[in-house]
């Protein structure tokens, strides 16, 4: 039986890859998703629906569109690992963690020490916080097969 796992989080570092990584050189039977990674594709996602003269609008219909995507991608999951980069504010992550919280669905939350404090509430309903990819393998190891 496969795990699923939704990776939800920064863009801009390959720690997706990781812990995929880590997961199949332990042989974990683990389903990866994420949302759209690519930037420009994440914000282009509504603009078949029509052109817009606002950015708003623009980023309102993309960001519909995405949902549809992170929805049910979340929704289907066993687990949700958040990462929080150092570079951006990640407000879509924070999204997540949120969602996830408000279904019961367990998560992970991936940053480092320097933001602990503004993650407070976010890290307060997860199941773990980890501070490296090889955490996270870790913890789908034991889940897995402890």
């Amino acid at each position: 039986m496969s795990f699923y796992v939704y990776l939800s989080g920064e863009i801009h570092t390959d720690w997706r890859d990781e812990i995929q990584r880590g997961a199949e050189a332990l042989g974990l039977d683990v389903v990866f998703t994420s949302a759209v990674t690519d930037h420009a594709t994440s914000d282009a996602a509504g603009d078949h629906l029509g052109e817009e003269s606002q950015p708003f609008w623009r980023d309102h219909k993309s960001s519909k569109v995405n949902l549809i995507r992170t929805k049910t991608l979340i929704e289907q999951s066993d687990l949700v690992v958040v990462r929080f980069g150092d570079k951006y504010k990640q407000w879509n992550a924070a999204f997540d963690a949120g969602y996830c919280a408000a279904l019961g669905k367990p998560y992970v939350t991936l940053h480092g020490e320097d933001i602990v404090h503004p993650l407070k509430e976010v890290d307060a309903q997860a199941m773990a916080w980890a501070t490296s990819t090889d955490q996270v393998v870790e913890i789908l190891r034991y889940v897995l097969k402890a």
